[in-house]
């Protein structure tokens, strides 16, 4: 017969994000589940959880980064097994949410692929999500099970703080899509205010780049969700110093970077990079990149894990 407590709390992880994982479990004070994650020959995912699930309130870390399709297949498996064995509750934790860029129709014969994402989510057994910094909110009404949505930011603005100090402080959009997220820093960080405007000849082409705000002897702040190829960040940088700014930080949540990214960031006037570990950094990122400070988000995601098995408020956490 059976010891385990029904509605226990249990921590599972597929490949892509083990030492995250780890991290969590550690906090929240219980080991990492029993499972197999592994290939069969001929390169599908197999899955095998080994221990007694029935009735656990079960959360599967796993980020849907690079290679993106093995981690998300490793994650609706996981979650199909833990859903068979009879769990009480799945949520799926997915520190960064993969396919969150392609969230509406931009030709008139693509999908909406952050939309099938959701759906497959969903139909593997998932009772809720649990995600930091969306690329876009909306992608939470494409669930019909209750999303919620981490911020990095006090992790992010806890460190910004002492590194900036007294310094006069611009915090800087690199687009327009990204200003709310940029007047949030500002006003916790009780600084200035500005906005890259980027003109565009073509989708995936920047013609021009336009700085609308004053940075003029200021410690200026680049602030996105994610680096990816790192383009538009150090070509924002270029345009930032032109504008009279003394020195040029770049925070961004997701560090997924992307070839030549490396290469960019070290040959750009940015000081420094300050990201989180919702992502593993790459071999090649470690390695070459000496600017690069990286922040825990592991605390954060396992109080809200705490909160969700308490049946605890979540939003709580940023008030």
């Amino acid at each position: 017969m059976s010891d385990r407590v029904k509605d226990e709390l249990e921590i599972f992880t597929g490949n892509s994000n083990p030492g995250l994982a780890r991290e969590v479990a550690e906090h929240l004070g219980v080991k990492l589940g029993q499972v197999e994650v592994s290939r069969f020959p001929d390169g599908e995912v197999m899955v095998e959880v080994r221990e007694n699930v029935r009735g656990g309130d079960c959360f599967v870390v796993q980020s849907t980064c690079t290679p993106p399709n093995e981690n998300l297949m490793e994650l609706l498996l996981l979650m199909d097994a833990l859903r068979r064995a009879s769990a009480g509750r799945i949520t799926a934790v997915i520190p960064y949410f993969g396919y969150a860029r392609q969230d509406r129709k931009v030709a008139p014969r693509v999908p909406i692929s952050a939309k099938l994402v959701a759906d497959l989510i969903t139909t593997s057994g998932a009772s809720r999500v649990l995600t930091v910094d969306l690329h876009a909110g909306q992608i939470q009404g494409f669930f019909n099970i209750p999303v919620d949505n981490l911020y990095a930011m006090p992790v992010l603005v806890q460190y910004l703080r002492k590194r900036v100090d007294s310094q006069r402080l611009a915090v800087v959009s690199p687009d327009a899509g990204g200003v709310e997220r940029a007047r949030a820093f500002a006003r916790r960080l009780n600084a200035d205010l500005a906005i890259i405007d980027k003109r565009r000849q073509r989708a995936s082409e920047v013609t021009e780049m336009r700085l609308v705000g004053d940075v003029r002897e200021s410690f200026a702040l680049l602030v996105d969700d994610m680096i990816d190829t790192a383009g538009t960040i150090t070509e924002a940088a270029k345009v930032i110093l032109d504008a009279g700014a003394h020195e040029v930080m770049a925070c961004a949540t997701h560090p997924i970077l992307s070839d030549p990214a490396c290469e960019r960031l070290n040959l750009s006037s940015i000081k420094e990079v300050v990201t989180t570990n919702t992502i593993p950094l790459r071999a090649k990122a470690q390695a070459e990149l000496a600017n690069l400070k990286v922040l825990s988000v592991g605390a954060l995601i396992a109080e809200a894990i705490r909160r969700i098995h308490n049946e605890e408020s979540v939003s709580s956490l940023f008030n």
